[in-house]
């Protein structure tokens, strides 16, 4: 039936063209690849076994870098929940789309506009089957939801785990230890909601296990959309604090809290990826796994390592914004691959549409398509800015080079100091030589186009939608 409706338009569309004149594309959505974004929550660079870590166990993400390719040099535009989402669905700069001040709560009355054109505007345009499973943040009100922003259906979480409704007072003042080894806080501590498109079905949502569930959604509708092409973006609410897992896999000391967190993660990636080989679509789908940030070290063993990078989560050290990735797409990126290319969820939305052969909407992104960094070591991106987690500027890369330019104030006596790097990535990935000083001319350069760079993206700025008063 869908190969007959295929040909039927097919052959509506030439006989359109040799009546108007005009070019008219026809989506073949026989051959469109299926798209799987997995997107966890503070989780750092160190955090998988692929990635060096001697202490989590992670063999199902590992399998899938075995089999594909990992991104070392793979970067968030910002080091906070709500801006690096917004990148990753828009491919722009979070100041771009008006999202760059730090993160959303349960009392915020804007969000991510329904205007911009995000990687499931994209793909519902091609016939997709869209769908949003897990931690949203860019905006909880009805007008903001994801079946606002291209996604057929959300079930999740809408903003971070450690948010209650409706107004994020009357939080637990218990230790992280303490939440550990209590799990039924989950309950009787939190009253984070879980939406079921845009109404709350549970209040509070069960945290104990809402990562099997989150998974448990999205293998119901990988299975109902195995015949058609498909986009499931599944955002993680963890490893972001508090930490909580079922019972058959709980280990209560709170030393091994993240370490359990994580391994749960991996084990149901492991069904979700059991589930695409199980239906046979697995050679015709692209699954990608990374971070929306760092690491929060903050929280001890509550929190993750990005090692060998320097700091983690809310700053614009690499820890704060070079995140593990692994690509996965049999027959389509090289086995046991590794490149450390210069690339970032910037670039997701153009390099799907350049994989579905399907042009971008008229809005002006950052992103680059990477598609052939899927297969090479070749990169089309040559710089990224740097901002913080409230939307400051702070510094570029160029090629190997970072410049950071950190101002901190002094609440006290009400002055500011700022302090300026300059790295060499190539052979001092954990930024600790700084060369400011010994290289003023590379420094000016870089500077004028750090500048030049934002003086663009803050004059074609857009606005987020805020609610009405």
């Amino acid at each position: 039936m869908l190969n007959a409706m295929n040909v039927i338009l097919k052959s509506l569309a030439i006989i359109l063209l040799a009546i108007s004149g005009t070019s008219l594309v026809v989506a073949d959505n026989g051959s469109n690849p299926n798209f799987i974004i997995i997107f966890a929550d503070d989780q750092g660079y160190n955090d998988l076994g692929c990635f060096g870590s001697e202490k989590i166990k992670t063999p199902n993400i590992d399998q899938l870098a075995a089999e594909g390719r990992k991104f070392t040099s793979f970067y968030v535009p910002c080091s906070v929940c709500s801006p690096s989402r917004a990148a990753l669905l828009t491919g722009c700069y979070p100041k771009r789309v008006g999202m760059q001040k730090h993160v959303l709560f349960p009392k915020s009355d804007y969000g991510l506009n329904p205007s911009e054109h995000t990687i499931a505007n994209h793909l519902k345009g091609l016939g997709y089957a869209t769908a949003c499973i897990g931690k949203w943040h860019l905006g909880h009100l009805p007008e903001l939801l994801p079946r606002q922003q291209g996604f057929d259906s959300y079930f999740g979480i809408p903003y971070s785990n450690d948010m209650n409704h409706p107004d994020n007072k009357n939080k637990p003042k218990i230790s992280s230890d303490e939440r550990w080894i209590n799990q039924e806080s989950a309950i009787t501590h939190w009253n984070t909601p879980l939406i079921g498109n845009e109404e709350i079905i549970e209040l509070p949502v069960d945290q104990r296990t809402i990562t099997r569930r989150y998974t448990d959604k999205a293998v119901e509708f990988i299975t109902a959309n195995k015949d058609n092409p498909f986009f499931l973006y599944l955002p993680h609410s963890m490893p972001h604090i508090p930490l909580y897992v079922p019972e058959d896999v709980y280990d209560p000391d709170p030393k091994n809290a993240y370490t359990c967190v994580i391994e749960h993660i991996d084990a149901e990636v492991g069904r979700l990826v059991q589930t695409v080989r199980d239906l046979g679509i697995a050679d015709n789908t692209y699954i990608i796994y990374t971070s929306d940030n760092g690491p929060w070290l903050q929280f001890g063993s509550h929190g993750g390592s990005a090692l060998p990078l320097r700091s983690g989560k809310g700053t614009t050290f690499e820890g704060g914004q070079r995140v593990p990735c692994v690509m996965w797409a049999p027959g389509r990126i090289p086995a046991g691959t590794t490149t450390d290319a210069f690339t970032s969820t910037l670039d997701l939305l153009p390099t799907i549409a350049s994989l579905t052969k399907s042009k971008l909407s008229a809005n002006k992104i950052d992103g680059k398509d990477i598609s052939s960094t899927l297969t090479s070591d070749r990169s089309p991106r040559k710089d990224m800015l740097f901002y913080s987690a409230r939307g400051e500027l702070q510094g570029i890369r160029e090629g190997d080079w970072k410049l950071l330019e950190i101002t901190q104030g002094n609440r006290k006596n009400k002055s500011s100091k700022t302090t300026s790097y300059l790295f060499n990535l190539a052979n001092d990935i954990g930024e600790q030589n700084n060369l400011f000083t010994q290289n003023p001319e590379r420094v000016a350069r870089m500077k004028i186009q750090m500048q030049r760079l934002d003086a663009e993206i803050t004059e074609n700025a857009r606005s987020v939608w805020r609610k009405p008063k």
